[in-house]
């Protein structure tokens, strides 16, 4: 088996909706996220001969999925009302609104599906909430 790893970072503000304690207020983090690929053999053809994949593309991949979440408030979807959704924009602020309520097992998820649905064989992201906590997701 072979594989790759790296980690990009990105700084977003969340709140946990009907959460019991701080985190139910909004909040920011310093997110890093840790991205792995594994695959039983290399490939066999063309300039990425004899890798999992090109370090660039796969650097790349993270990176702009990072930096898609970076500097922006996430949402989960419904749990704002639609004025204070409208307000905030209106003030200029960037938010994301996601499908799922934003836990660091959620994003983990989140990246894991999106590099994959463009091809990497993803099998492990650690998603950082702090320095010394982080959510894992496996394949």
């Amino acid at each position: 088996m072979y594989g790759l790893k790296t980690e990009s970072a990105f700084d977003s503000a969340h709140f946990l909706a009907d959460y019991y304690g701080k985190c139910e207020n909004l909040h920011g983090h310093r997110w890093r996220v840790v991205v792995y690929l594994e695959q039983e053999n290399l490939q066999e053809e063309g300039t990425m001969r004899d890798m999992v994949l090109d370090f660039g593309v796969f650097k790349k991949a993270v990176r702009s999925l990072a930096e898609e979440l970076d500097h922006t408030f996430l949402v989960e979807e419904g749990t704002l009302k639609p004025a204070t959704i409208a307000a905030l924009e209106g003030e200029g602020f960037s938010l994301t609104v996601l499908p799922f309520r934003t836990t660091a097992e959620n994003l983990a998820r989140y990246f894991a599906e999106r590099l994959r649905a463009e091809g990497l064989p993803v099998s492990q992201v650690d998603m950082y909430e702090t320095p010394n906590n982080c959510a894992i997701w496996r394949a």
